[in-house]
């Protein structure tokens, strides 16, 4: 028993995070007559997985009969640069068709053939055309139709309400302690089984495609404080095109699906650029090589005097880019550029996050007893680079998968209740915090870092900008040390003071990571390193050591099957010409 000031929740299974993973987890465990419960920290439906918007990968062969799910691993192996885990990968892609024609059943409405089939577009890096769609709208899509199945199955959510610590008992997880956003209440909740599906940490920098107060690394560092180690947290791609303007839309993702329909790249030179970059592939090369490209004119004083480059579709048919691209045209519309007609202004944004938990994707567990992790938190599949359209299906293949074998072991695991002792320590942190009378403010502070981030561990990096950024960092946690808060726990400064939390002790791990690798691999651009190293082919781990300190680990990535080692081998590639 907690005290009569903290709410206590009890379940069998309680699933952090009500996005895509979140909800696919919970729709599995409903299935399988679990008792669960679903929280966000937004209102039910408002969730990361939303602003996916150009698609989710599976080898349907709509359009292109000669893919196959072995062709689908190997481009993800080749866009990951052979770091990736490589039964991740295979289960992805083994198992993304089924999933794809799961939520067509349940009602997602794909973009067609014109025979009915479901269709298929052009994404960067594919050999095939793999990317099934619904117009740019895709996440969304996907996000009403789990909502849609979760409710008829009649799966309890809460919304509104911030996990800020697991709690552990005998080596296991038994259950988390958080607060009620609206009430300011904490809350504890009492679980057999606990499965982190909270997104990435994107926002740790200046430009991100992430809203400011989201994927702030709290499933990253929830894992972390409770023992668990991260992997390959040096791996954060920065999307090719996000938005410059206006400055509060600034970093908002513009889909991959407009360079996937036919989108050119342009410097204010009037040059198409990627051709001298990327002749073969030219704008749906890999999303590195995009970014760095268009970073790279923008550096040289080839961009606008926003800092950015031209991305121009206004060459296709007006009737075509509404069809394909209606969200892209009203966002823009809204800000007086009518894309039909005119170029976008984009540059380089943190998007994805492809390192974080380390977990055994056939369970989803983590090595903690008791919990488990699903979706853009955990760290394996995408490795040094995550292919575009891979990050919807991966939530809802893994979701599958976790709440399947939680269903099926949950019987077995022994009753710990949560210690009262334990609950009211996590209860009193947060009164502590709440009540900070130091000199820095959270929203400061999170300024700081996310510019150190940008500067120092951003799109290109070197070892002097690295330590000099782990010695910045170290100024920041000093700082929020001496937070000042003096503010309730439904307070927009409180959530940012949790906030603060969670990204310094992941921002560390990244700085660490990036440190460690001295190579250029993917979406890890080192100027003092700038060429792949084949020694290399490891995943670097940050493993928690005592209450605060982290050391490193280093070992050698995994061997793809040999199935998948002659799609490989066979060295399939996307003919973009066929755009032209």
């Amino acid at each position: 028993m907690t005290t009569s000031t903290t709410e206590t929740v009890s379940t069998d299974v309680l699933v952090i995070g009500a996005g895509g993973a979140g909800l696919r987890t919970s729709i599995e465990l409903a299935k399988h007559d679990i008792d669960c419960l679903v929280l966000g920290k937004r209102a039910h439906g408002d969730a990361h997985t939303i602003w996916a918007a150009g698609g989710i990968n599976a080898s349907l062969s709509s359009l292109d009969p000669e893919d196959q799910w072995e062709i689908h691993a190997a481009d993800t192996l080749d866009e990951g640069h052979f770091v990736n885990d490589p039964t991740a990968v295979e289960m992805l892609c083994r198992r993304a068709p089924d999933r794809i024609r799961e939520l067509d059943e349940w009602g997602m409405d794909f973009d067609r053939t014109d025979d009915g089939k479901i269709n298929q577009r052009y994404f960067g890096a594919q050999s095939f055309r793999r990317t099934c769609f619904v117009g740019d709208k895709t996440g969304q899509a996907l996000m009403d139709t789990l909502v849609r199945k979760a409710k008829a199955l009649g799966v309890p959510y809460r919304e509104n309400l911030y996990i800020t610590d697991l709690v552990e008992e005998g080596g296991r997880i038994v259950g988390a302690v958080g607060f009620d956003m609206d009430g300011g209440q904490p809350v504890a909740f009492d679980a057999s089984a606990v499965v982190i599906a909270a997104g990435g940490h994107t926002s740790l920098y200046r430009r991100s495609s992430s809203r400011p107060d989201e994927n702030t690394g709290d499933a990253q560092a929830l894992a972390f404080n409770a023992g668990v180690p991260l992997r390959d947290m040096e791996f954060v791609q920065f999307h090719p095109t996000g938005k410059v303007t206006p400055e509060a839309e600034a970093g908002h993702l513009v889909t991959e699906a407009v360079r996937g329909e036919g989108g050119r790249l342009y410097n204010t030179e009037g040059e198409r650029f990627m051709r001298r970059y990327s002749p073969d592939q030219m704008e749906l090369d890999a999303r590195d090589v995009v970014a760095r490209a268009n970073e790279q004119e923008i550096r040289e004083g080839r961009g606008t005097e926003n800092d950015a480059v031209l991305l121009d579709i206004s060459h296709r048919d007006d009737s075509y880019i509404r069809e394909r691209l209606p969200r892209m045209v009203e966002e823009f519309a809204e800000h007086g550029v009518d894309i039909t007609e005119e170029p976008m202004e984009v540059a380089p944004t943190a998007h994805y996050a492809m390192g974080g938990i380390e977990v055994n994707f056939e369970t989803g567990q983590t090595q903690i007893d008791g919990l488990y992790a699903v979706g853009e938190c955990t760290a394996g599949v995408h490795g040094a680079n995550r292919l575009g359209g891979n990050s919807l299906i991966e939530t809802v293949v893994f979701g599958e998968v976790a709440g399947a074998h939680i269903a099926e072991t949950l019987g077995t695991r022994p009753d710990a209740p949560l210690s009262e002792a334990v609950v009211q320590s996590h209860v009193a942190s947060q009164e502590v915090l709440a009540a900070a009378d130091g000199r820095h403010t959270p929203g400061d502070l999170m300024d700081r870092l996310r510019r150190l981030m940008w500067n120092h561990a951003g799109i290109l990096r070197d070892e002097d900008g690295l330590i000099d950024g782990l010695r910045q960092l170290q100024h920041l946690q000093a700082g929020a040390e001496d937070l000042s808060v003096q503010a309730g726990r439904t307070s927009r400064r409180y959530e940012r003071a949790q906030n603060l939390r969670f990204m310094l002790t992941t921002a560390e791990t990244i700085l660490r990571g990036a440190l460690e690798r001295t190579e250029s691999r993917g979406a890890h651009a080192r100027t003092d390193y700038d060429a792949k190293d084949p020694s290399w082919r490891q995943n670097i781990r940050c493993v928690p050591v005592g209450e605060r300190d982290m050391k490193i680990d280093v070992e050698g990535a995994g061997t793809p099957s040999r199935r998948v080692q002659r799609a490989v081998d066979e060295d399939h590639e996307l003919d973009y010409h066929h755009l032209e």
